[in-house]
């Protein structure tokens, strides 16, 4: 049984990964990383925020907060009581979730969360296969979430997001890697990252590059749980 697949709370933080399905690649080409934060623009930024992200060739790790129920049920729910961008069960769950009367709000926007997130993987995978002449799944069906509850953590996941491509040997050193969120914290121009607050954790940009400096996070990477089973 997969770990880390209960359903998202909302105002939560998160650390949400998935991979390619059997570890294939997601990212074909330098094109599909961007291509990729259009639609995580389009489909998660209106009912998350971002925090920190890194995309591999063949996984991606994003850190989130997820927004208030009324804000994600204004969004996302769907016309009709379903969507016909996701799979039959995730149609049907939700479809049943809005036709209970009086549903709790968090109870529904903890579904739409999940759907958009559905639909988010599902319209990247459509543009892929057409793209590529591929079919099938792209991603693994059921991404993974690991709530964050603690400000040092927070800490730690920043870092860890941001090591990966060093973890994984994609670079020497992971500030050279160009699909991360690290370039951003380090640039004064206009970021849609939660820039300001994740700052604040680390006491500022010195304390954001110190605790960066000088970390062997890959001797501990048990303590955030996150082996793909």
């Amino acid at each position: 049984m997969k770990k880390h697949t209960e359903p998202l709370c909302c105002e939560q933080f998160y650390h949400i990964y998935n991979r390619g399905i059997n570890g294939e690649n997601i990212f074909l080409e330098q094109k599909n990383y961007q291509f990729f934060l259009e639609k995580y623009i389009k489909y998660i930024e209106p009912v998350a925020e971002t925090y920190a992200y890194c995309l591999l060739k063949n996984h991606f790790h994003v850190m989130i907060r997820t927004r208030s129920a009324e804000e994600i049920i204004k969004v996302a729910r769907p016309k009709g009581g379903g969507s016909t961008n996701v799979g039959e069960a995730a149609r049907k769950n939700v479809g049943e979730v809005l036709n209970l009367p009086d549903v709790d709000s968090e109870i529904l926007a903890s579904h739409l969360l999940s759907l958009r997130f559905g639909t988010f993987f599902n319209s990247y995978a459509q543009a892929i296969n057409k793209v590529y002449h591929r079919t099938g799944n792209l991603f693994e069906e059921t991404f993974r979430s690991i709530p964050i509850n603690s400000e040092n953590f927070g800490c730690w996941l920043v870092y860890y997001i941001h090591a990966n491509p060093q973890k994984h040997r994609f670079v020497e050193d992971f500030r050279d890697y160009p699909h991360s969120s690290w370039h951003s914290f380090l640039s004064k121009a206009n970021t849609r990252l939660k820039r300001a607050e994740v700052l604040d954790w680390f006491g500022g940009l010195k304390g954001f590059l110190h605790f960066h400096n000088d970390k062997n996070l890959f001797d501990e990477s048990s303590i955030f749980g996150i082996e793909l089973d």
